[in-house]
């Protein structure tokens, strides 16, 4: 598949994820500058459909990200986590600046959600979702969406820690959950 064939393709899926409407329409009212819904949210629900699982993987957390270098406080990521299990309390909301995210890692600051996610351990894990002005889902994927629909399990390039990347997959029992995924060297 193309590129774009890909970002179809994800729309497709996540159009039949019975409660992205709902979720995004939540983070949506929190009015946050350059946000999006990512990490195990998208890949999972991919994994799974891929996999042919009519039951959903449960989420260890929904990561919601936003952009905001004028505002670094972690209060108003509590007051957003807040807001969002009053909205929908059967997830646990996580709501990070991605302006300050780089303090934890010790790189340079980062100019985006899109820059940030590019340093997260797995490339397939760096897929988000957001609402443009019309309404209509955006596809952030720093790294593309081969890895996610490959089912390939890769380091980023901008993630130094092999140890660490290696002992996620299997903290996070991965393999178990969806057999089909290859881990790259």
């Amino acid at each position: 598949m193309t590129a774009a064939e890909q970002e179809t393709r994800l729309r497709e899926l996540l159009m039949q994820h019975p409660f992205l409407t709902r979720d995004l329409a939540h983070v949506e009212a929190l009015k946050l500058p350059h946000w999006c819904i990512s990490a195990g949210y998208i890949r999972n629900y991919v994994w799974d459909c891929l996999h042919g699982k009519e039951q959903p993987t449960p989420l260890n957390d929904v990561d919601v990200l936003y952009y905001d270098a004028a505002d670094l406080s972690e209060d108003r990521e509590k007051r957003c986590e807040k807001q969002l299990i009053e909205a929908c309390p059967h997830y646990r909301w996580s709501v990070k600046n991605q302006a300050r995210m780089h303090q934890k890692s010790n790189l340079r600051p980062y100019k985006s959600v899109k820059d940030a996610m590019k340093h997260w351990p797995e490339t397939a894990t760096a897929v988000g979702v957001t609402l443009d002005k019309e309404g209509q889902l955006e596809i952030i994927a720093p790294h593309g969406l081969n890895d996610l629909f490959g089912l390939l399990v890769r380091q980023s390039r901008y993630f130094g820690d092999r140890s660490y990347f290696l002992s996620r997959i299997e903290r996070k029992r991965w393999l178990e959950i969806w057999p089909k995924l290859i881990v790259v060297d």
